[in-house]
């Protein structure tokens, strides 16, 4: 920080993260404030500066008061350990800047007080937000708690055993020590009972003890939310959401369908499906259970993905060390999970969503954290409707963001689209489209083709087997490049 920075802080006025003490200030004032920070989303405090209009007196023993601020930091329960003070010239006078860095891993105190910043001011931690930082530090864990009411007929044991047999190797694997010794079983008084990470993984229903543990998947028509979607609610355990959530990209992420004039495809996701699956998986794993009311939320967009997890990144994790940082809010979740083959216990994935992204040339992934909330968000390239296609370029995502914009089409009925644009194509069938998609039941197919005639895209002839459908008038003069 320089001198110019120190002046333009000052006149923005105390903060959240910034404020400013004299050179007088007792050093359990510094204390206080440092742990305040510290608490909270840490900040910067400039030393040297008096009153509340931010007067620059400077410090006499710039060397001294240093001391001093370490000594504070020491003071702290537990220590605080922070970058060393430097010394600024601000109009000709010594002052100090302090740094606490964002995400620190403690709970601070004074004397058993534990403060947090609020609009500038050290405020006390009210119990509600002492329990949170927490958890979201990792001193505490949710999921090891065990929920009111909970007994071992809450655990679906088939699902148990055959984790403990994938685990342990074997047929007679002991499903009850096995969840004991991950977290997920807790003895309360001498007898057994599930731990929320227990119940979240292999309840007979999770949601009945953590409402919101669900993930909400969303496929938007245009570029915003809108009243053209296709949703879907996703609850059970952990691993049913993670499996129906996968099925959910697959259903609804749209692919680069390149169709000849027989009906063989290649086709190729809009974003990795593995980029997207490791986003999920650890919006699941790292999420905040605590938090009931809200999930995850997973949005397809005509030009996005986004995934949304509840809770502020736990311990050191920040927006900026994201992609390196190690860290679980969640660590029987993340451990259990790992043994299912569902994620990597030692990488949490995010380095491999940026080397995806990179590998197919599109955007880095952006990671926001806002209002509580976490936002992992894949983005493509828009797309202009005025700009003529190549033909060897074309594909059914092109296609119809460019002539389709705002009409929820699922995949299927995309590729039917392109189908009948192509020379020599002038009508499909259901078993054309059936040859397409030959893992699709039939009657979906036949669903797919209905809801394009419902949407006005498509017109309907003959009856029965002999039924074919043409694209409507006004669709077919539509000029493909």
């Amino acid at each position: 920080m320089n001198a110019d920075e120190v002046l333009s802080s000052l006149n923005t006025g105390r903060s959240r993260v910034f404020d400013w003490l004299a050179d007088n200030t007792p050093t359990e004032t510094i204390a206080n404030l440092l742990a305040a920070m510290g608490n909270t989303a840490g900040g910067r405090v400039v030393i040297g500066i008096f009153g509340q209009h931010g007067k620059i007196l400077g410090v006499r023993e710039p060397a001294v008061m240093i001391e001093r601020v370490l000594q504070a930091s020491l003071n702290i329960t537990p220590p605080m350990i922070l970058p060393l003070p430097k010394v600024v010239m601000v109009n000709e006078k010594s002052v100090i800047v302090v740094d606490i860095p964002e995400g620190m891993p403690g709970i601070y105190a004074i004397n058993g007080r534990f403060l947090g910043r609020k609009e500038g001011q050290n405020t006390p931690l009210s119990p509600h937000d002492l329990h949170r930082l927490l958890i979201e530090r990792g001193v505490m864990h949710f999921e090891t708690n065990v929920p009111d009411g909970a007994t071992l007929d809450d655990i679906n044991w088939v699902k148990a055993r055959a984790y403990a047999n994938q685990v342990m190797g074997g047929t007679n694997a002991d499903a009850e020590q096995l969840l004991l010794r991950r977290g997920c079983l807790a003895r309360v008084k001498d007898v057994l009972k599930p731990t929320h990470a227990g119940i979240l993984l292999f309840g007979n229903d999770p949601q009945r003890f953590i409402r919101n543990a669900e993930i909400t998947a969303v496929r938007f028509a245009g570029n915003a939310m809108s009243d053209q979607f296709s949703r879907q609610d996703l609850t059970g355990t952990l691993p049913d959401q993670i499996t129906g959530a996968e099925t959910f990209l697959r259903d609804h992420m749209r692919k680069q369908v390149s169709l000849g004039k027989t009906m063989a495809r290649n086709e190729a996701y809009e974003y990795p499906l593995e980029a997207a699956r490791e986003l999920l998986v650890n919006a699941v794993a790292h999420r905040d259970y605590s938090i009931i009311g809200d999930g995850v939320r997973l949005y397809l967009f005509a030009n996005r993905l986004e995934v949304t997890s509840p809770g502020e990144l736990p311990g050191p994790v920040t927006i900026d060390n994201i992609k390196d940082a190690r860290f679980s809010r969640n660590p029987v979740i993340v451990q259990v999970l790992a043994d299912m083959g569902f994620i990597e216990r030692l990488g949490y994935g995010i380095d491999r969503v940026f080397a995806l992204m990179a590998e197919t040339q599109l955007p880095a992934p952006e990671f926001t954290e806002i209002a509580g909330v976490v936002r992992a968000k894949l983005q493509r390239a828009e797309i202009d409707s005025e700009t003529p296609i190549p033909p060897a370029l074309e594909t059914v995502a092109l296609l119809v963001e460019a002539r389709y914009q705002g009409v929820s089409l699922n995949t299927r009925q995309e590729a039917a689209i392109l189908f009948l644009t192509r020379d020599g194509n002038p009508r499909i069938t259901n078993s054309n489209l059936q040859s397409l998609y030959p893992e699709v039941h039939p009657e979906t197919i036949r669903r797919d083709l209905s809801d394009l005639v419902t949407k006005d895209l498509f017109e309907k002839h003959g009856q029965k087997r002999g039924s074919y459908y043409i694209l409507k008038t006004e669709s077919a003069s539509l000029p493909i490049a």
